[in-house]
């Protein structure tokens, strides 16, 4: 839990296990909402932050490969990552701070990501955005190169 002040209202913040507040975004998914859910971890970089970015997720019609999809990998273990492949019924996911990949089925497929709220803005980038499908296209090309490059930001970028 933390805590902290902004103009004057004391602010708390609280962690819900992911097996709790998911299948609750997903019930409000169901209610044709939209879910802005703040980011934990760290498998999104160089693009997302833990703790500092927020998702737009909606419900996950029309999938396809380059999509950042919220899935259940295993029974309560759920991930944001983006699909490198699908086969049928099956899913290939891979975070673009991850150099391994994880597997699901479709029908794991939660909710897909139609925007990110990035560095404090108050507007999303639109993952139909031109912005965002460069930055996706260019990563996802870079894709051998990757492990260099993510211990170039690690190690060196975020220090500066």
């Amino acid at each position: 839990m933390q805590q902290g002040h902004q103009e004057g209202i004391e602010q708390e913040s609280v962690r819900i296990p992911n097996s709790i507040l998911i299948p609750e975004v997903v019930r409000c998914l169901h209610a044709n909402k939209t879910v802005t859910l703040p980011l934990h971890g760290f498998s999104m970089r160089p693009f997302l932050e833990d703790g500092r970015d927020k998702a737009l997720l909606s419900l996950p019609h029309d999938i396809r490969k380059g999509d950042a999809v919220l899935a259940e990998i295993a029974p309560g273990k759920y991930v944001l990552h983006r699909i490198i492949d699908i086969s049928g019924d099956n899913i290939t996911l891979l975070g673009d701070g991850n150099l391994t990949p994880e597997h699901c089925k479709t029908a794991d497929v939660r909710a897909k990501a139609i925007g990110f709220f990035r560095k404090g803005h108050s507007a999303a980038d639109m993952t139909d955005g031109r912005k965002w499908r460069l930055y996706s296209a260019l990563w996802m090309a870079l894709r051998p190169l990757r492990r260099w490059l993510l211990a170039f930001y690690r190690r060196i970028w975020i220090r500066l």
